[in-house]
């Protein structure tokens, strides 16, 4: 009888425990607490997109480390010929200058955001977006120039053809994102010119976009330094 009752008492324990867990999870007071629901779900989706982008990275690796043809020099690929001179990796260099300057001007925004300066908030913005379609512009130009080479994704005539697949790949997956991003800015930027962000209270869209705009540009820079520098 006395073992009964002790096994029902651990019963009521352990239910009472899971009901705790559930309370807890449920009321939000252990997860996330003191966080803004749009930063939290930013984040999870910042560290899903981290998996992606480095599992790309990952198999352009593996497929430059085991390709039998040699694979094309990226300094003469991505070289352009100004005053009868070929630089290389001048374009890329402006790309990617123009993205970590793009960086700049979005922590700034968010800085005035907490200082509710609407109008310098929503103008360094709308820099920050002209950035990143000065960026976006500048890739078309550069698939431009090597599909025009002969580049494909199932083919290379300077070597090794899985360059053309994860040269479209990697940099088409990122400008999406760029330009995804480019949207959601002037779009954010908007909504602070009119106030609506003054009228609730909240300028928590300015800093979701901010970490969305700066992890887009630190993910430039692994794909810089692999695919470009390499």
């Amino acid at each position: 009888m006395s073992q009964a009752v002790a096994r029902s008492g651990q019963d009521d324990d352990i239910a009472a425990g899971l009901r705790e867990v559930v309370d807890d999870w449920s009321a939000d007071q252990e997860v996330f607490r003191h966080t803004h629901w749009g930063k939290a779900m930013m984040w999870i989706f910042l560290l899903s997109d981290t998996f992606i982008f480095s599992c790309f990275l990952t198999a352009y690796m593996t497929m430059r480390t085991s390709a039998t043809l040699p694979w094309p020099n990226a300094a003469e690929v991505f070289a352009l010929t100004i005053g009868g001179q070929s630089i290389p990796l001048i374009l890329i260099a402006i790309m990617t200058f123009v993205l970590i300057s793009s960086s700049g001007t979005m922590a700034m925004a968010v800085n005035f955001g907490y200082r509710r300066d609407r109008k310098k908030t929503a103008a360094l913005m709308v820099a920050t977006a002209l950035f990143g379609a000065m960026f976006v512009g500048m890739q078309a130009f550069e698939w431009t120039k090597l599909i025009e080479e002969g580049v494909r994704p199932w083919g290379n005539p300077m070597g090794a053809p899985q360059f053309g697949a994860s040269f479209f790949m990697i940099t088409g997956f990122h400008g999406f994102h760029v330009t995804c991003g480019v949207i959601m800015l002037l779009i954010i930027a908007r909504k602070v010119f009119r106030g609506d962000y003054d009228r609730s209270g909240d300028y928590s869209a300015v800093e979701i976009g901010g970490l969305y705009w700066h992890f887009v540009d630190l993910v430039w820079v692994f794909i810089f330094a692999f695919f470009y520098l390499w």
